[in-house]
């Protein structure tokens, strides 16, 4: 089964840039949609992104919407996570998954692999 590796979380002030990776082995990421989600301590995990396998369908949480852009480059076998304008309560770890199918999802019980996060973290 495939196995994701998430890559790119450090602590960086309010306004600032982060760029996510998650790349895959033991499967390629084009034989599935993919997605971002984030946990918060105290939170229930939430839908952050989601691309379709093809990549020609995208979709984000409000919270993420003019902010965050999810992309996936299958000759790397990664998607990625931009993450711009980041604010405090960006601050999370963030998890990539793979959802067997073609649609993306935005439910975290619609995918199949999950990998094992990395840690955001927003200063004011």
């Amino acid at each position: 089964q495939v196995q994701l590796g998430e890559s790119g979380g450090r602590q960086v002030q309010a306004g600032g840039s982060l760029r996510l990776s998650c790349a895959a082995s033991n499967g390629t990421v084009s034989s599935y949609a993919m997605g971002w989600f984030r946990q918060a301590p105290g939170n229930e995990r939430e839908f952050v992104a989601g691309v379709s396998r093809s990549g020609g369908t995208t979709d984000y949480a409000d919270s993420a919407k003019g902010r965050f852009t999810i992309s996936r480059d299958n000759t790397k076998n990664t998607v990625y996570l931009q993450m711009n304008s980041l604010k405090p309560e960006d601050t999370a770890v963030y998890y990539c998954a793979a959802a067997s199918g073609r649609y993306l999802r935005r439910l975290d019980t619609q995918y199949n692999y999950w990998g094992q996060g990395t840690q955001v973290t927003v200063s004011s």
